[in-house]
């Protein structure tokens, strides 16, 4: 690998952890020696790259750094493709319509030679399945979801049986013909997911539910983590 080459790497690595990296393991993924790693680090910083930290503590990319939008490699390139592909075929029509735009900006400024792998990619999502329609407004509950505000929803379980709910919504989901929301259920008081073409009706309430929906998330996939370790075990 080239230097300048390893260099990006090392960046894209700090990026995308959120806790200290240490030394050794980049030289591991990069399949180089601590010795280089430190050297690298080193030309970094004085290059204004703003990384913190130091030998056998860990590495991390502060906030507030960007790179140029043509330093992507061509896997990189196909697998947004590919992403915004999907969510195109399966995601809401604001979503879907912002993933079209994202992939139009990025063709944009791709040299000539590399925008063939958005415009005829080897890589591609199959088609989607037609959708159920939603009974509720599906950019205002993403919209309800960062705001960390509840939802009051009639829903129809599986049997036909009716029943109101008030719910702090914290993740969509994406089936191939369904989508879902998982939120805390006030009236089961447990976390409970909920097909979007079984809601009847919706009230998007200003009333913020007392967690913030990234803390809920990561109880919510502790649990399913546990479920998945115990079951494993079996």
């Amino acid at each position: 690998m080239r230097r300048a080459d390893r260099l990006f790497q090392i960046v894209q690595i700090l990026r995308r952890e959120n806790r200290p990296v240490t030394a050794t393991a980049i030289a591991a993924e990069l399949e180089t020696s601590q010795r280089s790693v430190y050297r690298d680090i080193a030309a970094l910083v004085g290059q204004r790259v703003p990384i913190r930290g130091e030998a056998g503590i860990g590495y991390v990319l502060e906030g507030g750094f960007d790179m140029p939008p043509l330093m992507l490699t061509v896997e990189e390139i196909e697998a947004l493709a590919l992403g915004a592909q999907w969510v195109m075929g399966h995601a809401d029509p604001a979503l879907a319509h912002a993933a079209n735009d994202a992939l139009a900006k990025i063709a944009h400024v791709l040299p000539e030679e590399m925008r063939t792998l958005i415009s005829d990619a080897g890589a591609r999502a199959p088609p989607a399945w037609v959708m159920a329609p939603d009974g509720l407004d599906v950019g205002m509950l993403r919209a309800w979801i960062r705001a960390g505000r509840k939802v009051a929803i009639g829903y129809r379980d599986e049997a036909g049986a009716e029943t109101a709910r008030t719910i702090w919504p914290f993740l969509l989901g994406y089936w191939e013909a369904t989508r879902i929301v998982v939120g805390w259920c006030e009236l089961r008081r447990d976390f409970r997911s909920f097909r979007l073409d079984r809601i009847g009706q919706a009230d998007f309430l200003d009333e913020r539910f007392p967690e913030r929906p990234a803390v809920l998330r990561r109880r919510w996939q502790a649990i399913r983590d546990a479920a998945d370790h115990s079951y494993t075990r079996s």
